[in-house]
């Protein structure tokens, strides 16, 4: 078992940073790839970034592309999103995945994931 718990969420106006964290807990932490989703109230959970287990490679949705920038530390068994030039069609409910994977490029699809975390609320103010 791996679980996963996201810090860092609050409101910030257009054009701001935030900083998520996903501190895991169990199982070797360095053999999961890992990755960040979002879900507004009534839509799907969507893909934003993932980052494989050796930070080897990094995938991002098109839409924070160049904005968002996803990374990890092992040693302390947490991983980062960090969000730039942030929009009011951020807002959302960020969640923290993680699934068992030691292969070159980490999943995009919600369906490969394993553990999740419970979310953290972003909110971006126009």
């Amino acid at each position: 078992q791996v679980q996963l718990v996201e810090s860092g969420g609050g409101l910030v106006q257009a054009g701001g940073s935030l900083r998520l964290s996903c501190a895991a807990s169990g199982r070797t932490f360095s053999n999961y790839a890992v990755g960040w989703f979002r879900q507004v109230t009534g839509k799907e959970r969507d893909f934003v970034a993932a980052i494989s287990w050796n930070s080897g490679r990094t995938r991002y949705a098109d839409s924070v592309e160049g904005r968002f920038t996803i990374s990890r530390d092992n040693v302390k068994n947490t991983v980062y999103l960090q969000m730039n030039s942030l929009k009011p069609e951020d807002t959302a409910v960020y969640y923290c995945a993680a699934y068992s994977s030691t292969i070159l490029y980490p999943g995009t699809y919600r369906s490969q994931y394993t553990y999740w975390g419970q979310g953290t609320q972003v909110t971006v103010s126009s």
